[in-house]
């Protein structure tokens, strides 16, 4: 099964290339998205990463969390769902 991972501390230069070929270190990802401003357009600083398998994915968490990336340091975790918000 697969596996989501929350990246914070990215760069706002960073890419969704650079991202997924940074984590593929670790082993197949299935995607890797920046999440973008809808206003502005540039990046707010976090991602998400799918890993095909679940060990991987641990693998990933070890070698990536607290270590830097572009001169920032990351926060990498076990995504958790969308919780629901109330409208605007």
């Amino acid at each position: 099964m697969a596996k989501k991972l929350y990246v914070g501390g990215l760069p706002y230069s960073t890419t969704d290339s650079e991202l997924q070929e940074a984590f593929a270190q670790a082993g197949a990802v299935s995607s890797a998205t920046i999440i973008m401003d809808r206003m502005t357009g540039r990046s707010k600083g976090f991602g998400f990463v799918e890993f095909e398998n679940d060990g991987d994915a641990d693998k990933a968490i070890d070698m990536w969390n607290g270590k830097d990336f572009g001169g920032r340091n990351l926060t990498v975790n076990e995504a958790r769902p969308l919780e629901e918000r109330p409208r605007r």
